[in-house]
């Protein structure tokens, strides 16, 4: 992201979404005392390294961090992250500006949790005036005339 003194609204639902996460917060807290590489970052956060992985991707994706490929001495690829410089400054006045500049299109979001899912299967559903969208089984007599 950089230091940017408006950002597009594109670009700040992006930064706000990555920092959103308290996983992704935490990794560019970690990141913030210096680069580091995913095997050596995973340790020291306690996370799996497909998960910081991922978290890794939104975090460069929005543009707070960067990351590099390097040959260690021994010739293995690895992969270097650190957070680039950037600074935002959220007033009412930015986020006005920042929709003004947003496109048609719906941010990614994350998917619902387990519990949300196996809320919304056990609501009925419902129509917009509340009563259930569930057909009622008809009485057999009633189409019999």
């Amino acid at each position: 992201m950089s230091t940017i003194e408006t950002p597009t609204g594109d670009e700040l639902l992006k930064a706000l979404a990555a920092l959103g996460n308290p996983h992704r917060m935490r990794i560019v807290a970690a990141l913030h005392e210096g680069r580091n590489y995913v095997s050596r970052l995973a340790r020291e956060i306690g996370m799996s390294r497909p998960l910081l992985h991922m978290h890794l991707q939104r975090l460069e994706a929005a543009g707070l961090v960067v990351g590099s490929l390097e040959l260690s001495d021994n010739g293995k690829a690895m992969k270097f992250y650190e957070v680039a410089p950037f600074a935002l400054t959220l007033t009412p006045q930015v986020v006005a500006r920042a929709a003004e500049t947003l496109t048609d299109q719906e941010p990614v979001s994350s998917p619902p949790s387990s519990a949300t899912q196996e809320r919304r299967q056990r609501e009925p559903a419902t129509g917009d005036d509340g009563a259930s969208a569930r057909a009622a089984p008809r009485d057999e007599k009633e189409g019999a005339t």
